[in-house]
């Protein structure tokens, strides 16, 4: 890769760093609404990933998305603008947290279901295939989810009808305060696409490079007619499920080790540029001081935006089905 699309990764990963500190923040100060499921470590995944994608192509979310939304283009405003319920927000301020959604970048929405994005891809994968798009979509979703029902519908008609989907699973080892080992029999998920005769990788989460590779290789299979593939990110979220839970379930050990600079996605790609690519110690504090200000931008935007209108509640409820001239 170019220096400067190493600098586009490492550019995503900080911003989605960034935007997630100061959703904490901001969640503490009582600005953001409902609950929030930070992606605080997990960020070389959705940055790897997406840096493959284009614009048109598909992605399912999770209750944990931010991540994924902003490494798939979205605009960071509008995002805190719907964290913080107000009307410039993506969803108008009434879908928050978990549940952004841009049809027009192809995010088809973050899901507070567990294994709610599954069958969604599925479902965007079917219409590329008859349309013959070559559009293809990527099913992020967390270890947990591999135990739904849903999990095994899903990869089960993707490898039948060969459709264009990508599962990446994010397995930070707990789902919820469920050790991994204590929900499943294997501690590797991508066992689970044994049973489906696709191809699977179970791959380091934390390192960019190998998620921006592994994902490549994919999403060309998908393009090309061949099917889809599961991939497991072997990663480690630094917060708790949610904001405000207690951290009564993981060794302190664990999560010390996992923070670490060895661990940390951001800390082994900095050491890598700088080391391998002629990157500078200024280029990365202007990268990080610009990413502050986008960030500080997106804070003022959603605090200087109007709550939704109470008459607008019953807007967007629902969707209008028109058939045959009726609604």
């Amino acid at each position: 890769m170019e220096k400067r699309e190493l600098l586009d990764l490492y550019q995503t990963m900080q911003t989605i760093r960034k935007f997630e500190f100061q959703t904490s923040k901001s969640f503490a100060e009582e600005i953001v609404q409902g609950f929030v499921h930070l992606y605080i470590g997990e960020e070389a995944i959705a940055t790897g990933v997406c840096a493959n994608l284009n614009r048109d192509d598909y992605i399912t979310s999770t209750h944990r998305g931010h991540g994924h939304i902003i490494a798939k283009g979205a605009d960071l405003k509008r995002m805190m603008a719907e964290l913080c319920g107000r009307e410039t927000g993506y969803c108008k301020g009434k879908g928050g947290s978990m549940h952004i959604a841009d049809t027009d970048l192809g995010i088809l929405g973050a899901n507070g279901i567990v294994g709610g994005g599954f069958n969604l891809a599925c479902g965007a994968g079917f219409s590329s295939k008859m349309l013959k798009t070559n559009q293809v979509c990527v099913c992020f979703f967390g270890d947990g989810a591999t135990g739904t029902g849903a999990s095994h519908e899903a990869m089960n008609i993707a490898k039948v009808w060969k459709l264009p989907v990508i599962f990446v699973n994010e397995n930070n080892l707990y789902a919820d305060s469920c050790r991994i080992t204590d929900g499943l029999a294997s501690e590797s998920t991508a066992d689970r696409a044994l049973a489906y005769h696709m191809p699977h990788y179970s791959i380091d989460g934390n390192d960019v490079l190998t998620v921006y590779e592994t994902a490549k290789e994919a999403i060309e299979r998908a393009r090309n007619g061949e099917g889809p593939s599961f991939i497991e990110c072997k990663t480690y979220r630094w917060r708790g499920h949610f904001e405000v839970e207690p951290e009564t379930y993981r060794p302190p050990e664990e999560l010390k080790l996992w923070k670490s600079k060895e661990k940390d996605p951001i800390a082994r790609f900095e050491k890598y540029l700088l080391e391998n690519h002629g990157v500078s110690e200024e280029e990365v504090k202007q990268i990080k001081a610009s990413i502050d200000k986008e960030v500080k931008a997106a804070v003022e935007f959603a605090l200087n935006s109007p709550l939704p209108d109470k008459s607008s509640a019953c807007t967007d409820v629902y969707t209008d089905i028109v058939e045959e001239g009726r609604a």
